[in-house]
């Protein structure tokens, strides 16, 4: 039940989102509250130990449909879990934590890390990242419009999020 009391956000079925911390200003995004977590498209992933941590290098594609623009991440690995996907195939994925902007707001979320070249969307928000922050309106697209990413990156620097 939503509280009318609150005025929340509304997201269409894709939007677009920025990855700040990773550099990448626009990506589209599926907003799929069937999904519980999030999924990063990554086509590299290359695990590694930095200061005794666990860490992950990866790159995207960030542009739909195209493989010639390459973003090399690197993020610390917050878990190794047990994915179960759209057609119920299970994989095992890395997941971080990051931040992504839609329109202005800045949220914390976890994302896997798994290949999406073949789907139409390299980012999916599973309903955890979304739950309690926006309300879907699955009939409409871009809602919120371009990223404001100046605005995220100073919020970001603020909060010692942006390195």
């Amino acid at each position: 039940m939503v509280n009318n009391s609150i005025s929340l956000p509304i997201l269409g079925w894709r939007e677009w989102v920025a990855l700040p911390i990773f550099n990448i200003e626009r990506i589209k995004a599926k907003i799929d509250t069937g999904a519980r977590s999030s999924a990063l498209h990554a086509f590299i992933i290359d695990p590694y130990r930095r200061g005794g941590e666990s860490w992950v290098m990866f790159a995207i594609h960030p542009l739909q449909k195209s493989s010639d623009v390459i973003v090399e991440c690197h993020a610390q690995v917050k878990d190794k879990r047990l994915v179960s996907d759209s057609g119920g195939h299970k994989q095992r994925r890395y997941v971080i934590d990051t931040q992504f902007i839609i329109g202005q707001r800045v949220v914390n979320a976890e994302m896997t890390l798994t290949n999406r070249d073949s789907m139409r969307f390299r980012l999916l928000l599973g309903r955890t990242a979304i739950n309690t922050r926006y309300i879907i309106d699955p009939s409409a697209s871009y809602l919120q419009g371009n990223p404001n990413v100046n605005e995220a990156q100073r919020l970001l620097k603020e909060h010692n999020l942006l390195k």
